[in-house]
């Protein structure tokens, strides 16, 4: 079971880092689906330099790092919860994420992302998305939105709790033959 928790957050991880690489569909239409062959599309090189160019603006390596950084920091109690107990345990976390990071290199999450923005994005409107980036609100964009989406996902995090703490108190005083079981089955679980 707690291999499953380490395996679950390892793919956890893949996915954040994948999520900084790609892109969110748009009203544009796509033009071929991402499933249809597995050989490389060709990408119009034009297209391709402005995509590139956008990355640069966006910033996207040093996205990449801070998705890692909240990851490692959202990941790493999990991993060690989900270990067995022991003094090697803060150790093997570590040298994980030590591992991990050596093996990111940021310049593959802008490779990864320009077929995701070629699908999703015409020519046009990646264009109008540089245009954007370059003046002064597109920049504060850049800057502003990673923490914005953290602050968002623990706001949202910290939400979710309390409904889900007041549901759970509802269901109980609505329901205390389920409370009387959830007592008994803790009594029985402990030594």
């Amino acid at each position: 079971m707690r291999i499953r928790v380490v395996i679950a957050c390892l793919s956890l991880a893949g996915t954040m880092v994948a999520q900084t690489a790609g892109s969110s569909p748009t009203s544009a239409e796509t033009k071929r689906s991402p499933l249809a062959s597995t050989e490389p599309l060709k990408i119009d090189s034009a297209k391709e330099a402005d995509i590139r160019r956008l990355m640069d603006l966006v910033g996207a390596g040093s996205l990449g790092s801070q998705m890692i950084d909240e990851m490692q920091k959202n990941i790493k109690p999990l991993m060690t919860q989900a270990l067995p107990p022991g003094d090697y345990r803060e150790q093997l976390v570590q040298l994980f994420f030590e591992k991990f990071r050596s093996k990111i290199n940021p310049q593959q999450l802008v490779d990864m992302a320009v077929p995701a923005y070629d699908r999703h994005f015409t020519h046009q409107e990646i264009r109008g998305l540089i245009e954007f980036y370059q003046t002064p609100l597109g920049q504060k964009a850049v800057s502003v939105l990673p923490r914005l989406m953290v602050e968002l996902q623990e706001t949202g995090r910290k939400w979710g709790e309390g409904i889900g703490r007041d549901s759970m108190q509802e269901v109980m005083s609505e329901h205390p033959e389920l409370e009387k079981a959830l007592e008994d089955a803790k009594k029985s679980s402990q030594p």
